[in-house]
């Protein structure tokens, strides 16, 4: 972990710098099989796709604004420009995100760093958030730690792996480019295994989640459910 901190930074780490490097890598190396990301490397793997497309689509899947490398981006942006003034977070967080006209990425439809679809702060994300405060390197963790429900209350959001994930990564030094390519590296390994995993299980025994739908336009009892079709 000293080595790839390296490669980025140009200089070795400090003692700090690399267990909290290390914690984040570990945090984030296998989000589990109901990722979008992972998800995708499976689906490579079960279908008999190479390694190299396994992985690419992780990737892609993996890098958007919305769970993804470029919401980490968007949220080290947000921690350059508000540090951790808790009256700029909360005007930050209270207006929409506007389109930026130069930009090939639409704008975000959340706040970068939250979970759109969650109802409360997840436990691996208060574990993780906890553990890597606790480790003594940089502010930008211990005030997120602490201020962790006014900025749920501002956004109307819970806390999400991205907006920890942004927090550790600025501490660390990385620029919010290098936060993303990071974010990008550190969740493949999980991808990877689980494909491996897939590709030996067969279609058979794919991880099919059950979905429901509101409003579904379809007559009713004429859909099947995945668990149905699987």
């Amino acid at each position: 972990i000293e080595y790839l901190f390296l490669l980025f930074r140009g200089e070795a780490p400090s003692a700090e710098q690399a267990r909290l490097l290390e914690g984040l890598a570990l945090a984030l190396a296998n989000p589990g099989p109901r990722d979008a990301a992972v998800h995708a490397a499976m689906c490579g793997g079960v279908g008999g796709s190479t390694s190299a497309s396994c992985l690419m689509a992780a990737l892609a899947v993996g890098a958007g604004a919305s769970g993804g490398a470029r919401e980490v981006r968007l949220a080290m942006e947000d921690w350059l420009e508000r540090g951790t003034d808790a009256a700029r977070w909360q005007t930050g967080l209270a207006a929409k995100p506007a389109e930026n006209p130069a930009d090939v990425w639409p704008a975000p439809g959340h706040a970068p760093g939250f979970d759109p679809h969650g109802v409360r702060c997840t436990g691996p994300v208060r574990q993780t958030l906890a553990h890597l405060a606790g480790l003594g390197c940089g502010p930008s963790l211990p005030w997120l730690q602490a201020q962790r429900p006014l900025l749920e209350s501002a956004a109307g959001l819970p806390l999400a792996m991205t907006g920890v994930a942004a927090a550790a990564l600025l501490d660390l030094g990385f620029t919010p480019a290098q936060g993303e390519m990071l974010h990008l590296l550190l969740r493949l390994p999980g991808a990877a295994a689980h494909a491996l995993e897939q590709k030996d299980y067969g279609h058979k025994k794919f991880p099919f989640f059950r979905v429901e739908l509101e409003n579904d336009p379809g007559p009713a009892g004429a859909g099947l459910n995945t668990e149905d079709r699987a």
